[in-house]
């Protein structure tokens, strides 16, 4: 008996989707047009050398040279042939707190998508059921005699649909897509920005190590001339001044190796939060610049597949995307509104003849309802609506003339930065050559104190700078993978791969029918 009821609600449940398919012919508003390419064949205003400048004997001063229309590798990193620093970000791909938060808004919004498909294109279907006791005077019945006891009960199905004439429902799932697809793109950013973050942040606690190491041994040289000077001040070939003025410099060079360790424990603390981890529980790994890899091969993407790459272009896409959508969703409100609604259940006095053949009853009901006035607040809503999307149309724009700018700057950098590096490395070889002759002269009384001086300041300045131009070569090209997209289009895994999620059983939800 049940089911002879369900059976007409079901089939009008199927007539009610026919109908809509048929009355939902075209959408409202604009159709989403993916904006095209930039119109441009190079990414800076005069041509690059296809080879840069080398610096051979020196971390970082191998060769180099850009591919044209070479794709990225999904793990681009693995290129700098450091297993310590492949862990590291394996380790941070797992545990990064950022990551795991970029991966839940994708999850939510994925579901907010199956969620508006519901809602918006299925009828609502409910199941209502009531018992009560009830008195009522005979004069509700419009006699006199005593009041009337008696108990109800009332079962039905209850069914409602809203006809999408205007396109109004698709284009809200429309605009709940594209957030979806904002959401991934979020993600692959934030996968980009970690890995690229960890590679350089490796690097630059290579180079304070190294400068630090620099500065220690070019500090142990002054305070050994500082003796000499010492010596030499009791035999009285040197004054007191020569004396004082090295203890300067050795005082000098000691508080930059105070600044080192405190910038090198900032670098390692960074590493340790990259990876999910306490400072003091991260144990990270001691980076040596000598032991990275500079990878040869440079892949330079054709820049009208950039904006195709880029994750915060795509991300900037989905939005215009979305507010393109929602126009169409406050146009439609402006327009008539269409909605069926039926019930068929059973009343009577009692249970046992709730169901029999006499306590059957049904509604089948549509309607319409077009908005008159509403003090301008539909209309409002459209313009903002528009004015939203315009506002996505800026920021696309922005964002890929931002992604333009970045690649410009990396491919320059590295042009730069090799030049840099090799005059560099000249410069501290030059420099330490000079200063040995004139310690050598210092020491056999035909130099003068103020050369010495002088060299030692001119070497320890060579040094630093040419351990830093090898940190920006190894950093320079790390930032021209991130700038081109990371190669997240070949990676075969997510984004985001943890071991386990805390609290699993607490994000549990009971099952939605």
């Amino acid at each position: 008996m049940v089911l002879s009821k369900i059976f007409p609600i079901l089939r009008m449940h199927w007539f009610l989707l026919i109908c809509g398919g048929l009355l939902s012919a075209c959408a409202v508003g604009p159709d989403f047009k993916q904006p095209d390419a930039p119109k441009t064949s190079t990414y800076t205003e005069d041509a690059l050398s296809n080879k840069l400048a080398t610096a051979p004997g020196v971390p970082g001063g191998t060769d180099q040279e850009f591919v044209e229309g070479a794709d990225i590798e999904a793990q681009w990193w693995e290129l700098y042939k450091s297993p310590e620093l492949d862990a590291l970000i394996k380790k941070a791909l797992e545990q990064n707190p950022n990551l795991g938060a970029a991966d839940a808004a994708l999850r939510a919004a994925q579901e907010n998508v199956s969620a508006q498909i519901g809602a918006q294109y299925f009828p609502t279907i409910g199941l209502n059921g009531n018992a009560g006791r009830e008195k009522l005077p005979a004069a509700a019945y419009g006699t006199n005699g005593p009041s009337a006891i008696y108990n109800l009960y009332n079962t039905s199905v209850n069914v409602s649909y809203k006809l999408d004439v205007f396109g109004g429902a698709r284009r809200a799932v429309e605009s709940a897509k594209a957030q979806a697809e904002y959401q991934k793109f979020k993600l692959e950013g934030a996968y980009l920005t970690l890995t690229a973050n960890i590679v350089t942040g490796a690097i630059h606690e290579a180079a304070l190590r190294a400068q630090m190491q620099a500065t220690a041994e070019i500090m142990k040289a002054q305070q050994s001339l500082a003796d000499v000077t010492e010596k030499q001040l009791k035999i009285g070939t040197a004054n007191r001044v020569d004396l004082t003025s090295q203890q300067t410099l050795v005082a000098n060079s000691q508080v930059d190796l105070y600044n080192y360790e405190r910038n090198l424990a900032f670098a390692r603390n960074q590493l340790a939060v990259y990876t999910g981890e306490l400072p003091s529980n991260a144990r990270i790994t001691k980076f040596d610049l000598s032991t990275l890899h500079l990878p040869e091969k440079l892949p330079l993407t054709v820049p009208s597949s950039l904006v195709r790459q880029r994750p915060d272009v795509r991300a900037a896409e989905a939005q215009l995307k979305s507010t393109n959508a929602l126009v169409g969703v406050a146009t439609a409100n402006l327009l008539p509104q269409f909605n069926i609604t039926g019930a068929i259940g059973s009343e009577a006095l009692t249970t046992a003849a709730l169901f029999g053949p006499n306590a059957a009853l049904w509604s089948i009901a549509g309607g319409i309802f077009q908005p008159l006035f509403q003090g301008g607040q539909l209309l409002a809503q459209r313009r903002g609506a528009m004015a939203n999307y315009e506002q996505a149309v800026y920021q696309y724009q922005a964002t890929v003339l931002g992604a333009f700018q970045e690649v410009a700057d990396a491919l320059r950098a590295l042009e730069t930065g090799a030049q840099a590096l090799k005059a560099a490395s000249d410069a501290e070889r030059y420099s330490y050559e000079t200063l040995d002759l004139v310690q050598q002269q210092y020491k056999l009384g035909t130099a003068s104190y103020l050369a010495v001086l002088y060299y030692q300041n001119l070497y320890q300045q060579a040094k630093v700078k040419s351990v830093a131009a090898q940190a920006i070569r190894f950093s320079d090209t790390a930032a021209l993978f991130a700038a081109l997209g990371g190669g997240w289009w070949n990676r075969a895994g997510p984004a985001f791969q943890p071991k386990e999620i805390a609290n699993k059983d607490q994000n549990e939800t009971p099952r939605d029918n």
